[in-house]
């Protein structure tokens, strides 16, 4: 009987394959035929950008999401040369990530470590005070750290551990916390006498400033697809626009947190298995009347901030908030480039490649390792986008030509911020770099 079985298995392995006839098509290509638009197939067009003027801002308090709190054009210089680096605690570890990014107010840079450590630096890079977001019968190690706002001489800060503080700016001293009952890894935005946060990826709150009172709140959806860090509500003088880890993105009247709209941006790049994740990971950013927002699987939208109504979509994703700009908004995409799109009709302009996978040294090996891009933000002129693989680099906003590239040791893990001419970010190994 074995060898029967045998004799077929010779006689199985001996047998020609077949070829069968016919084009050949990629199964990721097929997939994503209908995600295809005309503007993604045209080549790159350099058109001129509206750049706004050139802003000497001594502060940068919090998320550009909210007009009163962005910097259109930051003063800075067209090289960069470091001028110093100090830790701020912790670097990247396999389960604690550095998700903050830095903001600067009164001559000071707050950072937050991957083990929940606020630390204050002074503008010539001395640490001047910290405080640990970590309770006292809890281990850092058991929830991510969240974000920062500053406002009048408070820095508001909120937790993986579920509570939003307020912090003396020049001290660190406590002045009040709440306890929200849900993670809290997205940064609060604060305008006004309230202060806007949202938590577990599905509740919304508006917070006293004063004494950390809950005035309102509004419930979402969440979802299990969600990266770490929520995003930052988006407030304008009569608006607030909040967006859920469902996909969903809300406006409430800015005082009271009467619902005017919810909007859900769908859609997904098919082919991708990153396209799973439909967080909003393009934070909603109000430009005047419209609200930009974009997700982790595809899509970008342009939505009227009174009334919710879609103005346009885009087959791109977002991986942070984009940066609008005159007549463009940019933004890093779910497949790493940095994308102009005509803030207008959402139609693209060109697309550059950024760094994307860790290149391999054996053709058998995976690419099981990928680079981050952080941002844009906009500065003297030029886009500028941190990444992981350790480089600073500026775009030009018109035809999206590489300007310069600086080298960051250890790579970037926060979006860039710029004060005074000098920009500021943290890398991967806890340590904040300063550039002019």
């Amino acid at each position: 009987m074995i060898s029967v079985i045998a004799a077929g298995v010779l006689a199985g392995c001996g047998d020609r394959e077949v070829i069968l006839p016919g084009e050949r098509l990629g199964v990721r290509d097929i997939l994503q035929d209908g995600d295809r638009t005309e503007t993604a197939e045209t080549a790159n067009q350099t058109v001129a950008a509206a750049v706004p003027a050139v802003t000497n801002n001594a502060a940068w308090p919090q998320s550009h999401v909210s007009p009163s709190a962005r910097i259109s054009n930051a003063a800075l210089s067209s090289t960069l040369t470091q001028v110093w680096s100090t830790p701020i605690g912790q670097g990247d570890k396999r389960r604690a990530r550095i998700i903050t990014d830095p903001v600067v107010a009164d001559d000071r840079i707050f950072t937050i470590d991957s083990a929940g450590r606020v630390t204050a630096t002074s503008a010539d890079g001395q640490n001047l005070w910290t405080y640990s977001l970590v309770p006292l019968r809890d281990d850092a190690s058991q929830a991510l750290a969240g974000g920062l706002a500053y406002r009048e001489g408070r820095l508001y800060v909120t937790s993986g551990f579920g509570t939003v503080s307020a912090l003396d700016g020049a001290t660190g001293e406590e002045i009040w916390t709440q306890e929200l009952g849900n993670t809290a890894t997205g940064a609060p935005t604060a305008m006004g006498d309230l202060v806007y946060v949202v938590a577990g990826d599905s509740t919304a709150w508006a917070i006293e400033a004063e004494d950390g009172r809950i005035r309102w709140q509004s419930d979402g959806l969440g979802d299990v697809n969600n990266v770490a860090g929520a995003a930052p509500p988006a407030v304008s003088a009569t608006h607030v626009v909040f967006s859920y880890g469902s996909g969903a993105v809300q406006g409430a009247f800015r005082e009271g947190g009467l619902q005017l709209w919810s909007a859900d941006i769908v859609g997904t790049r098919k082919g991708f298995a990153i396209a799973l994740v439909d967080d909003i990971t393009g934070s909603p950013v109000i430009s005047g009347d419209r609200v930009y927002a974009g997700n982790h699987s595809g899509r970008v939208v342009a939505l009227n901030v009174n009334s919710g109504e879609r103005i346009w979509t885009s087959r791109n994703g977002a991986l942070d908030p984009v940066w609008p700009a005159g007549n463009s908004i940019y933004f890093v995409s779910d497949l790493n480039e940095l994308v102009r799109l005509n803030a207008q009709d959402g139609s693209q302009i060109w697309a550059v490649d950024l760094p994307g996978y860790e290149p391999v040294r054996r053709p058998q090996r995976r690419r099981d390792t990928a680079f981050v891009n952080h941002g844009p933000i906009m500065a003297g002129g030029r886009l500028i986008v941190a990444s992981s693989d350790g480089a600073i680099r500026a775009f030009d906003p018109a035809s999206g030509d590489l300007v310069n590239e600086t080298a960051i040791r250890g790579g970037a893990t926060t979006r860039p911020v710029v004060a005074n001419g000098t920009l500021y970010v943290v890398s991967g190994n806890g340590v904040l770099h300063a550039y002019r």
